[in-house]
């Protein structure tokens, strides 16, 4: 269709062609969406923040984390119309695969840069030390979060309470908690990207179950509860 379109005398415009590259990213395979994206750069067409998201996507589904970094490398890290994007990405392809030395040394060029770290940029930070269980890291990741007055999520007070448990280290887990709002630590709104790369820890999982019972729960009184009556009369 795309080649007729085109014998027609319809230009490839940016809608189209970043159309073409979501569709081969979701239903084709790396290398049809690779070549898809090539076409797309050789139309000198800009890919558009969708695309972007996609192309990784289906990096992170197939485990392709050095193929991501590669792919945002092209895409161009001082790209500013995506915010973030490109460069939590790229922590992301090192976080996935738990190369600390590099997560680092990336995260301190984003930020000489002169881009600010977000929520996704220290949740991906912060999963990762809980996960490798460097507290020290994870408190740094902390202060340097509420020096940047970042609102945590539950993501981040998760992967709090999952290092500490994990090591069997409760005890002390108030003082970590210390550092975090819990009244801010009630929603997710970190990017899914994430999850797919990393997952979702334990406290994550279970406050999502809890929630979702919680729900379930609350739907089935309000079928069972009579309706109230209503005296009409004067």
């Amino acid at each position: 269709m795309l080649k007729e379109m085109v014998s027609m005398g319809f230009p490839v415009d940016s809608t189209t062609g970043n159309a073409y590259v979501i569709y081969y990213s979701n239903f084709g395979t790396l290398s049809e969406m690779e070549v898809a994206y090539g076409r797309l750069k050789m139309s000198r067409i800009l890919i558009e923040e969708e695309a972007i998201k996609s192309i990784s996507l289906a990096y992170l589904k197939k485990e392709k984390f050095y193929s991501l970094g590669q792919f945002v490398r092209d895409v161009g890290l001082c790209r500013r119309n995506v915010g973030n994007l490109l460069w939590n990405l790229l922590l992301l392809s090192y976080a996935a695969n738990f190369k600390m030395k590099s997560l680092q040394r990336e995260f301190v060029r984003m930020v000489e840069s002169g881009f600010f770290p977000d929520l996704n940029t220290f949740n991906i930070r912060a999963l990762a030390f809980s996960k490798m269980s460097l507290f020290w890291d994870l408190h740094v990741t902390l202060e340097h979060m509420k020096h940047e007055k970042v609102v945590p999520d539950l993501v981040t007070y998760g992967s709090v309470v999952d290092a500490y448990l994990d090591r069997g280290l409760g005890q002390n887990l108030d003082f970590a908690l210390q550092k975090l709002n819990i009244n801010d630590c009630v929603t997710v709104a970190t990017e899914p990207l994430v999850f797919e790369a990393i997952g979702k820890g334990d406290f994550h999982l279970s406050s999502e179950a809890r929630l979702e019972f919680s729900k379930k729960r609350i739907g089935r009184m309000r079928i069972l509860s009579p309706p109230i009556s209503r005296n009409t009369s004067p």
